[in-house]
């Protein structure tokens, strides 16, 4: 009986060790996608989430001080990047300990401070006056406006295809300015000045923190970024916006909402950064600016759903194909690379 036991465990099925690590593996990949997938639904909620906000307090709920609400948004920013660098240097002592910025260094984040501050002033006037989807519209050109002033400032040129794939980028908001039905003048200057803001800091910052000693990854930058565009912010919001501070006051005395509208907003602001951050370390180039395009498109569907402003077939065109020529402007970068 004994024997006929031994014999039947020996027919019984066992597992390899080469299938236990296939299912090692399979689990780690699996666990692996879930982290990226919820990284970038936490992206795209802060993005969006952010913006929207931005419109709602400062076109329909009518606290019309967006110079104030900037100097909100970074005050976050340097105060959660602070905690966030303490915590990580608390959590990880074994990590080697991060160097003081040098003055010459410091100078060059001072510079990107207050480019990269009057960028998102820009963009928050801007959605005062514009809807979201026309301001999309405008921000995708980027690219057109990174090779222009890397030209200009470092004569960096492109290839003849990158630039080609530059004109529908442009054509695009053309079309989309004349399909506009609630197109306003300052409102698009501001919002052509943030998007030309955005790309003269990339294209400072590859120039200014050039070197393998001065390079600084995206959330160490915006640490020293943020209290430069705050010391900058409160003196501008009491000269262009005196009441801003009083007229907070009085808001979050007459709705108690408002002040969570205001902390939440704030907090957004800090987490676009960090989750931007996150996805880029976890993903490709290539996927960051797939995912781009399409957080563009999901921001313009979710604000015409939420705000009811009206759109056109020719707005509608100009924006795709904004985004046709931002896909062939990248193509044609990865081919010249």
């Amino acid at each position: 009986m004994k024997q006929q036991q031994q014999e039947d465990r020996a027919l019984l099925p066992t597992t390899s060790p080469a299938s236990a690590d296939a299912g090692a593996g399979a689990s780690s990949l699996s666990s692996g996608q879930l982290r990226t997938a919820g990284l970038v639904a936490a992206w795209y909620a802060s993005n969006i989430g952010v913006l929207l906000l931005n419109k709602y307090l400062l076109s329909v709920y009518g606290f019309r001080y967006p110079v104030f609400l900037t100097a909100c948004h970074m005050s976050a920013c340097a105060l959660l990047s602070s905690l966030l660098a303490a915590a990580t240097n608390t959590t990880k002592p074994s990590s080697p300990p991060r160097r003081p910025l040098s003055r010459g260094q410091a100078a060059r984040v001072a510079v990107l401070g207050a480019v990269f501050c009057g960028s998102v002033v820009g963009g928050n006037v801007s959605l005062r006056y514009l809807p979201v989807s026309f301001n999309q519209a405008v921000g995708a050109t980027t690219p057109f406006f990174t090779a222009l002033i890397a030209y200009a400032i470092a004569a960096r040129r492109e290839a003849g295809a990158t630039y080609a794939a530059l004109v529908p980028v442009v054509v695009g908001v053309v079309i989309a300015t004349g399909g506009e039905p609630s197109f306003h003048l300052f409102g698009f200057v501001m919002c052509v000045g943030a998007t030309a803001g955005r790309a003269l800091k990339t294209v400072l910052q590859g120039i200014l923190l050039s070197s393998e000693e001065e390079k600084l990854n995206s959330m160490d930058l915006l640490r020293y970024m943020a209290p430069v565009a705050v010391v900058l912010l409160v003196p501008a919001t009491l000269i262009m916006e005196p009441e801003a501070l009083s007229a907070a006051a009085a808001l979050a005395r007459e709705d108690p909402s408002f002040v969570w509208m205001l902390l939440c907003n704030s907090s957004l602001a800090y987490l676009v950064n960090l989750t931007n951050f996150l996805v880029t370390k976890h993903t490709s180039p290539l996927t960051i600016q797939v995912l781009g395009n399409a957080k563009g498109a999901v921001a313009v569907v979710v604000s015409i759903l939420i705000f009811r402003n009206p759109v056109t077939v020719m707005g509608m065109l100009g924006y795709g194909v904004t985004i046709v020529g931002v896909i062939l402007y990248g193509e044609a970068k990865k081919r010249s690379n």
